[in-house]
């Protein structure tokens, strides 16, 4: 069995690096000043990002390797 705490946090850390990405690119691709930025639509693009990476995480991650008992 997978060691829980160790994909949780790598887990968290990929849905959190996705929220940020999804962040840059709204405002990268929206915006000339920050005024113009639709801050609600950027936070619930990089929201629905954090969820897919959450859920793509339930298949499996390449950053939590089994141990030799798993396989």
């Amino acid at each position: 069995m997978t060691d829980w705490k160790k994909w949780a946090w790598a887990a968290l850390i990929r849905a959190v690096r996705m929220f940020a990405e999804a962040m840059i690119a709204y405002i990268g691709t929206g915006a000339v000043v920050l005024g113009d930025v639709n801050w609600l639509a950027a936070l619930n693009a990089g929201g629905m990002c954090f969820v897919i990476a959450i859920l793509l995480a339930l298949a499996g991650l390449p950053e939590v390797e089994k141990t030799k008992a798993e396989n």
